[in-house]
Order: C-alpha cells, then sequence, then structure tokens
C-alpha cells in the first residue's frame, strides 16, 4: 500500500487530452475560413505545429515539470503523423523520411516563431506566418489575423497553470480583434 506513493505517475493522460486541446483548436473552422488558411492537409498539419509550438513555448520555463509535458506533447505530435501518414497509404519504407522531414519542419517553425514572438515588432511574425502557413502568399490580410490571434494565445497561456492536469484554453479565433 505504501508503495504506490513512490510509483511514478503516468501523464500520458494530460498529455492526451492537451494534444487533443491543440488539436481541436487546429481544426477550428475559423482559421480556414474568416483566416483563409488553407483547408489542405499541409494547412491542417501547419495550424497543428503553431498551435503545438505556441504551447510548448509556454512549457519551457515551466519549472513544475513543463518540459518533461512539452517532451511528451511533441511525442504525441510524432506519434499521430506517423498515424496519420500511415492512414493516408504512405508507405511504410517512406514514413522515416517524411517523418525526418515533418521533424525538421516542426523545428524551424518553432525557433521562428519564438524569435518573431519575443521581437518587439510584431511584423516579423506576420512575414513568418505568411511564409509557413500562407505559402508566401502576397496577400496578408490572413497573416496579420494569425499573428495578432498567435499573440493572443500566448498571452492567455501565460496565465494559465494546470497543464499537468491536461487542460488549456486558447482564445476564440474570431473574437481576437487584429490589433491584440
Amino acid at each position: 500500500m505504501m508503495f504506490r506513493w513512490f510509483t511514478p505517475t503516468s501523464r500520458e493522460p494530460s498529455i492526451a487530452s492537451l494534444y487533443g486541446a491543440i488539436v481541436a483548436q487546429a481544426r477550428n473552422p475559423a482559421f480556414y475560413q474568416a483566416y483563409r488558411v488553407p483547408d489542405t492537409a499541409t494547412g491542417r498539419l501547419e495550424m497543428i505545429m503553431l498551435h503545438a509550438v505556441l504551447v510548448l513555448h509556454r512549457l519551457q520555463d515551466d519549472t513544475t515539470g513543463g518540459r518533461e509535458l512539452g517532451q511528451g506533447l511533441f511525442d504525441r505530435f510524432c506519434c499521430d503523423m506517423d498515424d496519420n501518414m500511415r492512414e493516408m497509404g504512405v508507405g511504410d519504407l517512406a514514413v522515416p523520411g517524411k517523418m525526418r522531414r515533418i521533424g525538421e519542419a516542426f523545428y524551424g517553425r518553432q525557433a521562428a516563431y519564438r524569435a518573431a514572438l519575443a521581437a518587439p515588432q510584431g511584423e516579423n511574425l506576420v512575414t513568418v506566418l505568411a511564409r509557413n502557413v500562407f505559402a508566401g502568399s502576397p496577400e496578408r490580410g490572413g497573416a496579420v489575423r494569425l499573428a495578432a490571434y498567435s499573440r493572443e494565445a500566448v498571452r492567455r497561456l501565460m496565465s494559465q497553470d494546470v497543464f499537468a492536469r491536461g487542460e488549456l484554453s486558447f482564445p476564440d479565433p474570431e473574437q481576437v480583434p487584429v490589433d491584440a
């Protein structure tokens, strides 16, 4: 009976819940309708990566297990991407190469988004989002709006501390003003 106190508890339910919230928010129809994110497999992947990076940005300095939770989220993301590729019919021999490219894309976006979020000028984030999410489209309205949303999401995530319980809250994308 006493030994159960010393048994490490699994964070898997919390990680599954957090990742589910990330995917659910990334699938919010407002991003594809009002923000004009391309409603393609690539556009949906970009939105999942953006939301995962925003959550990881919040967890990076968390001293109460945030880094471990963040690693678990990244691992869950990788498993999800692997599963999705296999469901789409990608062959077993091609999956590792595609996963390597997804991993490189994720880390590249994470570095670019973090740098842009840290920059005092909001235009840096707009430029990075226009390049990654909107494939460099010259129409920047969606990127401007997504940058405002991303900054509001960071602000809201910074005020939350219930990640270990698998809870998080994103702003409603339709309610975020462009100048947020």
